[in-house]
């Protein structure tokens, strides 16, 4: 993977989603992203914390190599052999769905890889794109997570301390992971869901928050329609990438659930923290007034992310380090 540095990178418009062919948006796809691992974004999107090193890797997975971006800390006072060894793992997925790059989560995984300390991996997933569906994205969340468990000695992790977290569609990648981990018998400590998103079927639109928020503070009617078009396409099965919809809720990991409340999928949080409550699965709802989708990885513009990142450290320090 390569990042833009020029401090001349000039975000795109936003297309209109409703006539946007498969050209245009592979096209703004990558002017989106370019702008956003560029050094211009980085008073929107907070600088890394100097606390943790950053680079990308290549992960073998089962027919493709798929990019993921490590976050370890470079500091923690003991020897640099300890330093590479035994730190907790965090398995992160960014948001977007059909446009995102792991780069624009810098701030807030270098800060995780260097405060909790342990070693941050976001996955660079398949967007989604007419013949990519969701089901490749949530195979590529679950596929990282198996494949650095399963190799934890090279990556210096400890499997018994593992947790997920995602953003928007990251954050259903990672709630669809934690299902997949229970029934697979791998253990996870902890769940992060920030304004997660967990349903995609017909019922997706059918809360009062999407009502309310359909179109301000962002036109998020029209994106989100565009996006459940390209995750499930005809002939796709949408409870089972539906997390809201699975039979079965109990004996995942504690779960923080974070909920900007301006924001059209807001009730798509609470009903899933209520559904996670109700399986006897441990739950915290924490719920930020005011604050608006993509909040978190807008420290730049978001006055309340810096609370939200203090909030998710201590959750995840006391599921994965105390």
């Amino acid at each position: 993977m390569s990042e833009t540095t020029a401090n001349s990178a000039i975000r795109p418009p936003e297309p209109d989603f409703a006539t946007i062919t498969t050209e245009e948006l592979l096209a703004y796809r990558d002017a989106e992203n370019r702008f956003w691992a560029s050094s211009a974004a980085w008073a929107i999107l907070g600088e890394p914390d100097p606390g943790a090193t950053i680079d990308w890797q290549q992960i073998a997975l089962p027919g493709r190599d798929l990019p993921v971006r490590v976050y370890r800390p470079s500091r923690t006072g003991d020897s640099e052999a300890a330093a590479r060894s035994g730190l907790p793992l965090v398995v992160h997925v960014h948001g977007g769905g059909f446009v995102g790059t792991a780069v624009q989560c810098d701030w807030t995984n270098s800060h995780l890889a260097a405060r909790l300390p342990a070693l941050v991996v976001s996955v660079e997933h398949r967007l989604l794109a007419p013949g990519n569906p969701l089901t490749n994205a949530a195979d590529d969340g679950w596929d990282v997570l198996d494949h650095v468990v399963r190799h934890a000695a090279q990556w210096g992790t400890d499997p018994a301390r593992t947790a997920v977290f995602g953003k928007s569609c990251g954050a259903l990648i990672s709630a669809l992971t934690a299902i997949r981990a229970r029934e697979t018998g791998q253990g996870l400590r902890a769940q992060v869901l920030v304004n997660p998103m967990v349903d995609v079927t017909e019922t997706m639109f059918d809360y009062a928050s999407m009502a309310e928020y359909a179109y301000t503070p962002t036109r998020a009617l029209l994106l989100l329609r565009f996006f459940q078009q390209l995750a499930v396409p005809p002939g796709t099965d949408a409870d089972a990438v539906s997390p809201l919809y699975a039979d079965d809720l109990s004996g995942l990991p504690p779960a923080l659930v974070v909920v900007p409340t301006q924001d059209a999928v807001a009730d798509h949080g609470r009903r899933y923290a209520e559904r996670l409550r109700a399986a006897g699965t441990s739950v915290r709802l924490s719920e930020y007034p005011g604050a608006k989708h993509a909040f978190l990885t807008l420290p730049g513009m978001e006055p309340q992310a810096q609370a939200a990142q203090a909030e998710i450290l201590e959750f995840l320090r006391t599921a994965l380090v105390e």
